[in-house]
């Protein structure tokens, strides 16, 4: 049984069973580009968790777009780059309260691409790091950021035969 408790503008929480509190919230898509050891981001004030993080492109599937498209969207939006997008995986971001599902892809042959317009809800300071000083920062503690960048930056650090 599931009954509905709040319905907001990109959440709905609801209980299943009479038991199970869960966040119904729409799929999300993320962005991997790389140049070398390098890693392009974005800086961006984060609400709720009182701080700005550095995360990879990412954003909402929007109702009738597939995730390729939707990361298409998101990678022009965010970066203003195109490219050929690969799948390189998909993962639940917290299975133990929300549904929501993330599609990681990495973009190769990037270009300009300025037909999309960014969204002014977000203000972005785009950023390149080096991969491997990202996730020393991480493992360190020193800085946090979204369980699919750090995923990202581990998985092009593995393709570079990055000891770590």
């Amino acid at each position: 049984m599931r009954r509905e408790i709040y319905k907001g503008r990109i959440v709905t929480l609801v209980t299943l069973d009479d038991h199970w509190e869960v966040v119904e919230h729409a799929d999300a898509v993320a962005v991997l580009v790389t140049d070398g050891r390098k890693v392009l981001g974005v800086w961006q004030q984060r609400p709720a968790v009182g701080h700005a993080t550095w995360e990879i492109p990412a954003g909402l599937i929007d109702p009738g777009e597939d995730p390729p498209t939707a990361a298409a969207r998101e990678l022009a939006e965010e970066v203003k780059l195109a490219g050929d997008l690969t799948l390189i995986a998909s993962l639940y971001a917290s299975p133990g309260f929300t549904d929501e599902r993330v599609y990681l892809f990495e973009a190769s042959g990037t270009l300009p691409e300025h037909g999309y317009a960014a969204d002014e809800s977000e203000n972005l300071e785009l950023a390149w790091r080096d991969a491997l000083d990202v996730w020393r920062s991480l493992s360190a503690g020193e800085e946090v950021t979204s369980g699919v960048t750090a995923l990202a930056v581990r998985h092009h650090l593995g393709n570079l035969g990055e000891a770590l």
